[in-house]
Parts: structure tokens; sequence; C-alpha cells
């Protein structure tokens, strides 16, 4: 059917082009899967590249009307919005019906973080006579110094140490690299 043929074109391309991980080709796939499963239940007998603006804002209603939250279902939009620029960028299509797709407004909520005293509780806490203890407390101090995501810091190598500059190499999501300062003391443990 023209729909699997899209997705599997579709699933290729998040693989191979975008390098995605295995859990965001899933993760877009299962957001076209809905939009299918939307034109299934509405019995709209149509092709993904034969979608109006039409039928994609009454998408996002029916969304809505299914009570996901707001962060679902902008999550869900923005997958659908990626389809159809692949779909655009292959020439599938000549005009990007998802245009007309308006997300929710999301509340934007700053993280709970740890405060100086927790973290210092935390390394006070490292029984230095344990093998392994240096290490450890130069990975904390290392990822509160330096703001490192876990998957950054396990990833980081000795060669992305430039402690006369005072800074790391950092490859973070999507294989980016990023200079970060850091202390002397992340250095020094």
């Amino acid at each position: 059917t023209p729909w699997k043929i899209a997705l599997q074109s579709f699933k290729a391309y998040l693989q191979l082009e975008k390098s995605l991980s295995k859990h965001s080709v899933e993760a877009y796939i299962r957001d076209v899967g809905k939009l299918l499963e939307f034109v299934l239940y509405k019995k709209i007998d149509l092709p993904p590249e034969a979608l109006s603006e039409k039928h994609l804002v009454d998408f996002v209603y029916h969304l809505d009307s299914l009570g996901l939250e707001a962060k679902s279902q902008a999550r869900i939009i923005s997958g659908i919005r990626a389809f159809y620029k692949f779909m655009l960028m292959e020439d599938m299509i000549y005009e990007d019906p998802s245009s007309a797709m308006e997300s929710p407004k999301l509340k934007r909520t700053l993280p709970d973080v740890l405060s100086y005293e927790e973290i210092r509780k935390i390394i006070d806490s490292i029984d230095m006579s344990l093998p392994h203890a240096h290490r450890n407390k130069a990975m904390i101090e290392t990822i509160y110094a330096c703001g490192l995501r876990v998957s950054e810091l396990i990833t980081l190598q000795m060669t992305n140490v430039y402690a006369d500059q005072g800074v790391l190499k950092v490859i973070g999501k999507n294989n980016k690299e990023r200079l970060v300062p850091v202390g002397t003391k992340a250095l020094k443990d």
C-alpha cells in the first residue's frame, strides 16, 4: 500500500540519512502510525501524499479529543511534520500540508537541580579507600562542574581533555561537538 511504502522509505531515511537511534526511529514511525490510524478510523481512502491541510488539522483536533497531554500531542505533531518534510524533500509531494498544523503551547519548566550542599554530601560520601573511589569522585566532579549528561561523560576520552586550556571536547546528542570549560578541581580529581 502507499502508506506502507511511504513509512518504509521514511524509516530508511531516519536510520541511514539522519542516523537516529532505534528508539527515535520507532517514535517517529509511531507518530505517523497515529495519523494512519486516524485515516482508517475516519475512512479517508487517501495515500499520505494526498492528505490536505484540512485532514491534518482535523487530525490535531482528534488528538486533542483523545485527551492526550499537550506534550504528547506536540510530539506526534512534530513526527508528522518530519514525515511531510521528508516527503517534500523526496519529491513525493510539492506542498507541505503539515504547515497548518499547530502544536499546543507547552509550559517550559526548569529542571530540578541539586544544591551545592547536596553535591558536597554526595562527594563526601565516597569512601576514598575503595579501588574506584578517585574515578567516581572525578566523574561526579566533572558532571557537576561541566553540566554534562551521563552519556557525554561515559564517552569522554582522555584525548578530549585539554587541561592546559581548561576545556573538554564533549560529543553530545547527534554527535555534536562542543567545548566545555572545566574547573581545576575536576581536573585535579
